[in-house]
């Protein structure tokens, strides 16, 4: 599968999809970095048919026009890196699983 991760996201996360034999980028590897506009990640995403996670914010009515492809909608509040790594890697499996049957993703740490 492709992921293309949001710039909100780690390092760690990029590098936990590659080690489990997933394609994945960063919004920091695109040609404009950090400044790519939302629109044209949703693009990337339809064109390329990656999965797009975002965390900390709502995109309900792009996903209305099945924008993005897919979506794994993140929302832990602050956490630091250790913890959002130890949470992806715990749900992992259940992840993956999630998001090939489903379009949209919701990961809550309470």
């Amino acid at each position: 599968m492709k992921f293309l991760i949001d710039a909100q996201l780690r390092q760690s996360l990029k590098q936990l999809f590659l080690e489990n034999g997933h394609d994945c980028i960063l919004t920091l590897d695109l040609p404009l970095g950090n400044l790519t506009l939302d629109r044209i990640i949703n693009k990337i995403s339809i064109e390329e048919k990656n999965f797009d996670y975002k965390r900390q914010r709502f995109f309900s009515q792009l996903y209305y026009k099945n924008e993005p492809y897919k979506l794994i909608f993140v929302k832990m509040g602050n956490t630091s890196k250790n913890d959002l790594r130890s949470f992806f890697e715990e749900k992992f499996v259940e992840i993956i699983s999630h998001i090939e049957k489903e379009d949209v993703v919701l990961l809550k740490k309470i």
